[in-house]
Order: C-alpha cells, then sequence, then structure tokens
C-alpha cells in the first residue's frame, strides 16, 4: 500500500493515540479541578480503535503511542495492546509505546512487558510529595514512584517527561536530574503550552524558556549535543558526566515542524494533523459507517494528511499568548 506523505514531502509514520480524555489527576497545567468529560458513547471502543490504528499501520505508521488522559484507567485496556502486539511480531510496527502518569504502572508494567512494549515515558514534574499534590490536585507521589520502580523491574526503559514551571520546579533541576541519572533514567524537560481553559493559571508567569534551563544545567554538567531526531520536538544532549540523555521540547522558542513525522488521533476518532492548529478530521463516521471495508477510512486519512499544515503558530514573544488553541491537552493526548 501506498505510504502517507504529506503536503511537504513527509512520511507519517509516527501516531499518538489517545484512549481516553478521562485521568485520575488534574494537573493544573492539563485540566480543569472540574472537568466534564466525554460521554462514553461518544468514545471509540477498543475494536474500533484497533481498527483504526491497523489502518495506520498498514499505511505506513511505524510507531505508536499510546496516551491519554491516562490511557491506563480505561477499563480493559491492556487487551488492546495485547491486540496491537501482532504487529510487532509482523514487523510492521516498529514500536508500541505509552506515555503514563504512572499511577497505575504498579498494575500494568509487567503486562505491558509481555504485550511488547519496552519504553514508557512517565510525566512528574517534582519529586515533592507536597508539591506534586499540589500540582496533580488529586496525585499522589508514593503510588507513581511505585510505579517507576516497577516499570524498571518488569524490563521497561523509563523515561521522566517534566513541565517546566517558573516558581515550582526550578530548584529541583538538579535532584530531579540526578534521581534519574541513579536509575539509569533518561530525562525530558518541556516548556509549558497555551491550550485550553484551566482557570486561573496564567501561563506566562509560568512559562520557563528551556534555554535558561540548559545553561544552568551545562553549570554541573557537560554537555554533548546528539545529532539524533526522532522527527518530533525534543533536541537531545548527552551528559558526560551520567552518560544519560536529556531532551528539551520547546514548541514556542525553536520550530521543528520541517521535521514532524506525526499526527494525533483522538479516543472520539478526531484526527488533528498539527497539536497547534485547530484542524482535524472526522475519522469516526468513515469507521462506522463503512464496518465491512477500510476503503473508505483509508480515503479519509490520506484526505486529511493532504491537509496537515507546514507548521504551527505558537508564540509567547510578544508577552501575550498567540496561537492558543481552546482544547484541553487531555483530548488529543499531547
Amino acid at each position: 500500500m501506498e505510504k502517507l506523505i504529506d503536503p511537504f514531502a513527509r512520511p507519517i509514520s509516527y501516531l499518538r493515540v489517545s484512549v481516553t480524555d478521562r485521568c485520575d489527576f488534574r494537573c493544573v497545567y492539563c485540566m480543569s479541578e472540574h472537568m466534564t468529560f466525554l460521554p462514553k458513547k461518544e468514545l471509540l471502543t477498543l475494536e474500533e480503535l484497533d481498527r483504526l490504528c491497523s489502518t495506520f499501520v498498514h499505511m505506513g505508521v511505524e510507531k505508536l503511542r499510546i496516551t491519554g488522559g491516562e490511557p491506563l484507567v480505561r477499563r480493559d485496556i491492556l487487551t488492546f495492546f495485547q491486540s496491537m502486539s501482532r504487529h510487532l511480531d509482523s514487523g510492521a510496527l516498529r514500536e508500541l509505546t505509552l506515555t503514563t502518569n504512572g499511577s497505575q504502572l504498579e498494575k500494568f508494567a509487567k503486562p505491558l512487558y509481555e504485550a511488547g512494549v519496552r519504553r514508557v515515558n512517565v510525566s512528574a514534574d517534582t519529586l515533592d510529595a507536597e508539591k506534586f499534590a499540589e500540582i496533580t490536585r488529586w496525585g499522589r507521589l508514593p503510588q507513581v514512584l511505585r510505579g517507576i520502580e516497577a516499570a524498571l523491574e518488569a524490563g521497561l526503559r523509563v523515561k521522566l517527561n517534566a513541565v517546566a514551571l517558573k516558581g515550582f520546579n526550578e530548584d529541583e533541576l538538579f535532584p530531579i536530574t540526578e534521581w534519574c541519572a541513579e536509575r539509569g533514567m533518561d530525562l525530558t524537560w518541556i516548556e509549558v503550552m497555551p491550550m485550553g481553559d484551566i482557570g486561573n493559571e496564567d501561563r506566562l508567569d509560568q512559562y520557563w524558556k528551556l534555554s535558561d534551563l540548559r545553561a544552568r544545567l551545562s553549570e554541573q554538567y557537560t554537555l554533548t549535543d546528539l545529532a539524533e531526531s526522532t522527527g518530533g520536538p525534543a533536541r537531545y544532549v548527552r551528559l558526560e558526566e551520567t552518560g544519560q540523555k536529556v531532551g528539551f521540547i520547546t514548541p514556542l522558542t525553536h520550530n521543528f515542524c520541517e521535521s514532524c513525522n506525526r499526527v494525533r488521533l483522538t479516543c472520539t476518532g478526531e484526527l488533528f494533523m498539527c497539536l497547534g492548529q485547530e484542524d482535524r478530521a472526522d475519522l469516526r463516521s468513515a469507521l462506522r459507517n463503512h464496518p465491512d471495508s477500510d476503503a473508505a477510512l483509508e480515503a479519509a486519512i490520506r484526505a486529511a494528511i493532504e491537509r496537515k499544515p507546514e507548521g504551527h503558530d505558537f508564540d509567547y514573544s510578544r508577552q501575550s499568548v498567540e496561537g492558543r488553541v481552546s482544547r484541553h491537552m487531555s483530548h488529543t493526548g499531547g
């Protein structure tokens, strides 16, 4: 089958799939404390998600990342991972992975490994229990730490994703780095992004420029730039003293769009061709209206990829949030 190529000659080989908008945390930069979640009837079934993802795999997607909300709170989600592992076995899918808040990893780490998952990203912005409870509202740090240990024991490689927040975790830059190094974990810092109405949180007050974070890191470590790229937003360095890899995701200060190889599928069957744009395509209709043939679904996917833009327009440079998008991060899965 002809591979997916967007209008700017970029092969689309990476699909991020949000399997639920629900989460057992309420992180202040991600969602409001009293969220109204989607009616369950609007969500794709696990069988529909399998069919959609499998169609993308047949069209050239080689990496599948499962996200949420919190993906592991979706009922019977393990059966989806077990089913998708057939594409790993066939060689069509190079990697099946997920991003999680870690709350359910103590339970799921071993069965995920058995289903073919080899790497997970755990989102945690602080190692201070009180601050963790503050920023997640509902989360408990010891539960997440037990989950990380369970994942490492199961053989999973774990990378910590931390959102850089001025006045919140600036003082933890070195402790978090050292904690990850002791466990053989890589680390990625992410600039806060202008997405969704989250109440009184002020994105400009929270904004910690990663060039400043990197400069501070270089005061204590020798940083070697790495040429590798996943086609995504992260730029990597190696800390020579620890050997670990540290990534910087700077959607607001570094334009990474020229090599973008990904699209995002929501739990309702909407395909977002760009995280920083509102344009989307409805794949649920093609999926449900043609249960016996994938031809209409494949055509809908190709038509959507033809609309993939060259780049986004996030910008904090004028001290106002240009290019803000209205949906919550939990809706598209990051």
